[in-house]
Formats: structure tokens, sequence, C-alpha cells
């Protein structure tokens, strides 16, 4: 092995040094890319069955896109059609209460969930909940 420095080496270096640009931070740009890879779903104006069929699609989906942060926007169930029935509570929004309840009785979805939080209020307040979503493990072929 030579240790000697080659003349491209050192034209390589000085034109490196002379260069006044930032150089690109690879490890922010990473966590970056992975924490904040957030997708969203609005829920307004959906019927429960069709809200739970979606969500239901929805998490699956992002988790095989490997997604780890998802943002569901119930509303808050202000402007739902609840104050026409006299048997269901004008405080409850159908959507708010119902979808992480089905969410969380779902066992196949539990599995690549690693929590359910409420959302802040930029992102919706009450009217609004994240999912953090597992992290797909890769499958890994054996070849005998």
């Amino acid at each position: 092995m030579s240790r000697k420095i080659s003349d491209k080496d050192i034209k390589d270096w000085k034109n490196f040094l002379s260069n006044k640009e930032p150089l690109q931070n690879k490890d922010t740009d990473f966590k970056k890319n992975f924490f904040n890879q957030t997708k969203t779903i609005d829920l307004h104006g959906y019927s429960l069955e069709n809200a739970n069929e979606t969500i239901r699609d929805f998490i699956k989906k992002s988790y095989d896109e490997g997604i780890s942060k998802l943002l569901i926007v119930t509303g808050k169930g202000l402007h739902s059609l609840n104050e026409k029935d006299p048997y269901v509570s004008k405080k409850l929004g159908i959507l708010k209460y119902s979808v992480p309840e089905y969410i969380k009785n779902n066992f196949e979805l539990m599995k690549i969930i690693n929590n359910i939080e409420s959302a802040e209020i930029k992102d919706g307040g009450d009217g609004a909940f994240y999912i953090f979503l597992k992290k797909k493990k890769k499958k890994i072929s054996k070849k005998l």
C-alpha cells in the first residue's frame, strides 16, 4: 500500500476546502424522511360503516408503504344529524368516538399499531387523533 497522496486527491481536497456551500447532513435528512412520514385522512361526511372500512384499508396500506404516523380527522360531530334523533346524545360525535373504538377492537389492526394519541390543536385537536404504526418487518428469503 502506497502512502503517497496522488495529485488528483490533492486537487480534489483543495477544491473541497475552497467550496463555500454547506454540506448535506445525511443523518438529519434521514431522520426527517423517516419520522416525518405522515399521511392524513379526513373522514368528514362518511357514514360509520364507510368510515370504518376506509380507515381499515388506509391503515393497512400506510403500514405496507412504511408510513410511521397517521393523522385521522373525524371532526367533533358538531354538524352531524344527531340533533334530529331524540335517542342520540347531542354531545356525541359518531365518528369521533366510534372510529378509535373500532380500531382498538380490531385485533388485526392493533398488531401493526404502536400507539393511538389525541391530536395537537394545530392538527385538529379534539376532532382528530394520531396513529403511530410499527415498522414493517422485511421478509428475508433463506436460500438452502
